[in-house]
């Protein structure tokens, strides 16, 4: 079993423990704090309940987790050693004198500081070969970024094993081949948070409004795309160059408080745009802005599922648009399967195939399912007062495909509406194409004990109506179907 020894067990600590132990490792944990193994507890619950959801394949058996009073003891025959201690620089390098006394020469010794070089590290060491930066972000365990920053001093192999170890576990090691204070990322941050700064003493912006800026736009093109790639596709189909020519006076207007800023020579322009071409030219620029809209509308798809940040405004215009868009148990024709969904095909819906995942036929029946709920009065405020109906059985018949982008209605009959049982049949059309249809058996629930009970007489009556009005409508071709046993 390979084992990590993780010396500081703050958030930063505790993340890397996390890392390690979800991924198999064994961990050993030094820090002298009495609450460590509650803290660091806390961390590993929010890992485990986040972690393994992020891949389609199981994690190996989680390792053991073992907290030490003796650091020599915490280090000895650790594979790799990961220092998260506060950020000053003395208490640094006492840690490496006393580590490097009692771990394996071989171990790499990682550290996670945010701002000091390796070389600063080093100094002094007893093997300067053995550490070098690797600085993580929070959520250590989520996010996959590690920067990789080694010297001269460390071995090509040593930080080809580093690299090895960063990836079997999960992160994107980004090997930074020149040390430089705060290294790549947090120069950004950096950059950032100072104009924040300014535009909050200065009274231009609140908190708040900052924030809003970021994560409604250039955040959530920076998260799937970048600077650069971005401004590329910015540029249009000139690309690169054409961007920085038509944009690069502006470095000289007092836009930011951060003027200090390279001249805007030829050579310049040149160097990124020829790194930029040999970065993203493999791409069109219509290719380009299709797959950054695949990945925006995938991402604040997500966001909506949280009602967060940019997920949040989208809910709040579906919540807008959908007064009127569907009839409600007055308006409907009660005489015909009742308009339950009407939407278009979301480009996360489809998959390998070109069409619309077969998953994603349940999740739009479910969808109408729960419209068709609040027709008869099942809505959020009757489900927050302790009723509900729980799915029981669904059958779905897949009779034709759809694309991204297509428009998509679902119908619903209700075929039993009576006491604690619902039975609805649902039919999806594109324009008059019919392309599937859903059936599902539910059970009215007592939210309390978790058993089927009666529902309310508002509801009662409503499914009584639409029982009446529905009578003489056939019985829908394809309800009651099941998969038969081959002959």
């Amino acid at each position: 079993m390979k084992t990590a020894a993780i010396i500081g067990g703050g958030v930063i600590g505790g993340g890397w423990a996390a890392r390690f132990l979800l991924n198999g490792w064994d961990v050993r944990v030094f820090d002298p704090d009495p609450e460590a193994a509650r803290k660091i507890g806390e961390v590993l619950d929010n890992a485990r309940r986040s972690l393994p959801g992020l891949s389609d394949m199981p994690l190996p058996p989680e390792g053991t987790l073992t907290f030490h009073e003796d650091m020599a003891d915490a280090v000895r025959d650790a594979a790799w050693i990961q220092e998260s201690v506060p950020e000053r620089l003395d208490l640094k390098l006492r840690v490496y004198k006393s580590l490097q006394e009692a771990c394996d020469p071989d171990a790499i010794i990682g550290s996670s500081t945010s701002g000091f070089k390796p070389s600063e590290l080093q100094d002094g060491a007893l093997r300067p070969e053995q550490i070098m930066v690797t600085h993580p972000f929070n959520p250590v365990y989520l996010l996959p970024l590690i920067e990789l920053v080694p010297t001269d001093k460390n071995p090509p192999e040593m930080v080809s094993k580093a690299k090895d170890v960063l990836t079997s576990v999960g992160f994107f090691p980004l090997h930074v081949k020149k040390e430089i204070d705060a290294h790549i990322a947090d120069r950004f941050l950096e950059a950032v948070w100072r104009e924040a700064l300014w535009l909050v003493k200065d009274g231009i912006a609140t908190t708040e409004e900052i924030d809003e800026a970021i994560r409604m736009g250039f955040g959530i093109r920076w998260a799937q795309m970048g600077l650069f790639e971005t401004y590329r596709v910015a540029g249009g189909e000139a690309g690169m160059r054409h961007f920085m020519a038509q944009f690069g006076p502006a470095l000289k207007w007092p836009w930011t408080k951060l003027m200090d800023v390279p001249e805007f020579t030829d050579e310049l322009v040149d160097m990124i745009a020829d790194q930029s071409d040999a970065q993203s030219g493999m791409h069109s620029i219509r290719e380009l802005e299709r797959i950054r809209d695949n990945n925006l509308v995938g991402m604040m798809r997500a966001l909506k599922t949280q009602n967060y940040g940019a997920g949040a405004v989208l809910n709040q215009h579906d919540a807008a648009m959908k007064s009127g868009a569907l009839p409600t148990l007055d308006q409907a024709d009660l005489s015909q399967p009742i308009l339950t969904l009407s939407r278009a095909v979301p480009l996360d819906w489809t998959d390998y195939n070109g069409h619309m995942n077969e998953a994603k036929y349940l999740e739009a029946f479910a969808a109408a399912t729960d419209r068709f709920m609040e027709i008869i009065g099942c809505d959020m405020e009757y489900i927050t007062s302790g009723g509900s109906y729980f799915t029981a059985e669904n059958h779905i018949r897949y009779l034709d495909e759809t694309h991204a982008g297509a428009r998509i209605e679902v119908r619903t009959q209700m075929l039993l509406g009576q006491g604690k049982k619902l039975h609805v049949f649902h039919s999806m059309y594109e324009g008059d194409k019919l392309l599937a249809t859903g059936e599902s058996f539910l059970l009215h629930v007592d939210l309390e004990t978790r058993r089927p009970s009666a529902p309310s007489d508002q509801i009662e009556d409503a499914m009584a109506r639409i029982t009446q009005a529905q009578a003489d409508l056939p019985y829908p071709e394809g309800a009651g179907a099941a998969i038969r046993k081959p002959v």
